[in-house]
Parts: structure tokens; C-alpha cells; sequence
């Protein structure tokens, strides 16, 4: 597969080993103070990857505490996403002046629990492209997958629209090349003038890990 797709002024990082739980600022210790503490270890280690991101483009380590809907927060002048998953963490930051949205998500490449799952995050057209590109291309869960890209759709657009948006109301088309589209079959948000009607972001499958990612650029102005 190819690698994650990402521009290069977005600053992406990951780690497969949790950093100390003294790495957290006393206001995110206070979050987890009460959780197990593979999620505290979770928790810190994907805020240690946001803040190794966010120093490459120039900013200071800062308090990432989660927002809305558990949203994270940036500082001022950042947009970005953090995901985690067994075994994984990672962060995409970018400045606000060139990217408006990120979304990230990894999960481990395994079939989703049960059919009954899928009925809640697939339209029906889905579900009948996700056993094409099974029968076609086996060695990928793509019902994962695509739970996965809806992941990576809704954290790019509820800090742009701020409402929620539910799995069945975002179609996704994946395509085995590395890369899937999106469309909200609900009224986007006006972003920098535009509506938001689409987004387009990649995929990669490797050690047993599926990644979809997606950066929103701003509208090319003619």
C-alpha cells in the first residue's frame, strides 16, 4: 500500500510505545485522573505526539484538553486530529492558514464485531461496495475501513460545523488505490465562503493497522 497521504505542511506523528503519565500538564491530569490507566498512558502518550507535531511547526508545548463532543483543543492558529487504537497513537497538526480541517483515524485491520454494527455505520449502497472490494481484495477489513474513513470525516467536520454528524449521513466511497471520498448527504457549513460539500482523503493498510487521514485545504479562488 502506498503511505499515508498528508501535505507537507502538515506536520504528522506517531508512536507505538506510551511516554510516562509525568508528561501531562496538571489540567489533562485532572481529565484521566479517574481512568484505567492504559487509557491515561493512551491519552498522554497521543497528547505527546500532538505537541512533538506542533513544535515542528513552531508552536509551544501547551495543555491539549478535550472540547465539545470530546473534541480536542487547539491553540489558536492550529487545526488537527489525534487517533489511538491497541498498540498505536498518532497526531496531524497544521496551521490554520493552510489547512482548515484535519481527520485522522487508525483501527487494528479486523472485521468489525457483527453485522448488526455495520447496519448503523453503512448506507446500503455501502454495504454492497464493501462485498465488491472484498470479493476483489480479501487481505483488507474494509468494513473496518470504512468505519474508520467516517471516523476521520466526522473529526474533520464537527470543528467546522459543530453539529454531529451521524454515520449514515455521510456516504464514503473507498477505492483499493489508497484514497476515498466523502459526501455529507446533510447541509455542510459555509467554510471560507464556501459550502462544504465533499471531502477526499487516503488510506494505507500496514503492520496489521489501518490509517485514513484527510487535510481540507482551502478553496482555490479564481
Amino acid at each position: 500500500m502506498p503511505p499515508l497521504s498528508l501535505p507537507p505542511h502538515v506536520a504528522f506523528v506517531e508512536a507505538v510505545d506510551d511516554v510516562p503519565l509525568s508528561t501531562l500538564f496538571p489540567e489533562e491530569a485532572r481529565v484521566v485522573a479517574r481512568a484505567v490507566e492504559p487509557r491515561r498512558r493512551e491519552f498522554a502518550t497521543v497528547r505527546s505526539c500532538a505537541r512533538i507535531a506542533m513544535g515542528r511547526l513552531g508552536f509551544a508545548p501547551v495543555p491539549l484538553l478535550p472540547g465539545l463532543r470530546g473534541a480536542p483543543g487547539w491553540p489558536d492558529g492550529l487545526v488537527g486530529a489525534m487517533t489511538h487504537c491497541r498498540g498505536y497513537r498518532a497526531a496531524a497538526v497544521g496551521r490554520a492558514t493552510e489547512v482548515l480541517g484535519i481527520g485522522l483515524d487508525a483501527e487494528r485491520n479486523e472485521p468489525l464485531p457483527h453485522t448488526e454494527f455495520l447496519r448503523h455505520i453503512a448506507l446500503p449502497e455501502e454495504q454492497e461496495q464493501l462485498t465488491l472490494l472484498a470479493s476483489e481484495h480479501p487481505g483488507v477489513c474494509w468494513d473496518r475501513l470504512l468505519f474508520s474513513a467516517k471516523e476521520s470525516v466526522y473529526k474533520t467536520w464537527f470543528p467546522l460545523a459543530r453539529v454531529f454528524l451521524d454515520f449514515l449521513e455521510c456516504r464514503v466511497t473507498l477505492r483499493p488505490d489508497g484514497t476515498f471520498s466523502a459526501h455529507p448527504l446533510v447541509p455542510g457549513p459555509m467554510v471560507d465562503g464556501v459550502r462544504l460539500s465533499g471531502f477526499t482523503g487516503s488510506w494505507t493498510l500496514r503492520d496489521g493497522l489501518l490509517l485514513t487521514a484527510i487535510a481540507l485545504t482551502p478553496p482555490v479562488r479564481r
